[in-house]
């Protein structure tokens, strides 16, 4: 298992990401919120892809005020380190408030992801 998510996650971002590759058009709640303590990025994670079980969509901030939707491999997080050798970490008290597009809007109008 990926050290960045839980089992638990994993399971909700792959029914986000089943209903993705079947072309359906979803909103979900991001499901996980993981961060670099010492760089300021933050990915709201919302599916994840059932091909390859690595490439997950969300919301990706990377702390230059221009969040937008996209693609990141955890794989690719989970070696990623910030300027004090910080890794890529998980908020394990993430409790998504909005639907992922809401979370968009007011990173958008914010610069960055807001909570």
């Amino acid at each position: 298992m990926n050290r960045l998510i839980t089992e638990n996650e994993r399971r909700q971002l792959l029914t986000h990401g089943q209903t993705r590759a079947a072309g359906r058009a979803i909103d979900p709640l991001p499901v996980v919120r993981l961060f670099t303590p010492d760089a300021h990025a933050t990915w709201l994670l919302a599916a994840l892809d059932p091909a390859d079980g690595d490439t997950a969509y969300g919301l990706i901030d990377l702390g230059i005020s221009m969040p937008e939707l996209g693609q990141v491999k955890l794989s690719d997080l989970g070696s990623i380190v910030g300027p004090r050798q910080q890794p890529v970490m998980r908020d394990r008290y993430f409790q998504a408030a909005r639907s992922l597009s809401e979370y968009l809007r007011l990173a958008q109008e914010n610069g960055s992801i807001v909570d």
